[in-house]
């Protein structure tokens, strides 16, 4: 694959790009786990645009008292799904983003190095909005056709890789729904 399509396999067209700088080089590992998160910045408040301006260290660490607690994190995820369903990429994924911290799956440490990580806008307890759930599904067939290591049993949350520590995606995602989204028909393929 030229350097070009290299390129362009890393980035989601339906996604607005806004790159992040927390992030480094893979190791020569390929891509072969999918994590899911949630996030939302001051908790529980959405469309707030913070959770964006953390993952581009831009958070005015003033501007609420909870910031105070989490200055200086740098972190970020490949992509976030906002409640309305808008995507943003902030990593390309062909790089690694810093979104899983200490984390083990089936005995390998480091999630982050073949790991794809997806935010979702939301909280452990609320429910996730129609439209994540349909571009989560609509994201994570065109994620599972780009690698094909990544299959059902390796499309997980924070919680599995981390346990203990965290607890995202939470009770209020519902994996039956992502899994039946996953089994059927897309019809014509868009990317």
């Amino acid at each position: 694959m030229s350097p070009a399509n290299t390129a362009k396999a890393a980035l989601l067209e339906l996604a607005r790009f806004v790159p992040s700088p927390n992030f480094n080089e893979r190791p020569s590992e390929e891509v072969s786990l999918l994590v899911i998160h949630n996030i939302s910045l001051p908790p529980g408040q959405f469309g707030t645009g913070c959770v964006e301006e953390l993952f581009c260290n831009r958070l005015d660490w003033s501007a609420h008292p909870f910031f105070e607690s989490i200055e200086g994190l740098e972190v970020s995820a490949h992509l976030l799904i906002e409640r309305s369903g808008e995507v943003i990429q902030f990593v390309p994924f062909d790089k690694r983003a810093w979104h899983a911290g200490r984390s083990s799956f089936q005995g390998r440490e480091n999630c982050n190095d073949f790991s794809i990580g997806i935010e979702l806008e939301g909280t452990d307890e609320q429910p996730y909005s129609d439209a994540q759930y349909e571009r989560l599904v609509q994201v994570t067939r065109m994620i599972t056709q780009r690698y094909p290591l990544v299959v059902p049993d390796r499309i997980v949350g924070h919680c599995d890789i981390a346990p203990g520590r965290k607890t995202d995606p939470g009770p209020a995602f519902d994996w039956q729904r992502l899994r039946r989204g996953l089994q059927t028909d897309p019809g014509p393929h868009t990317d």
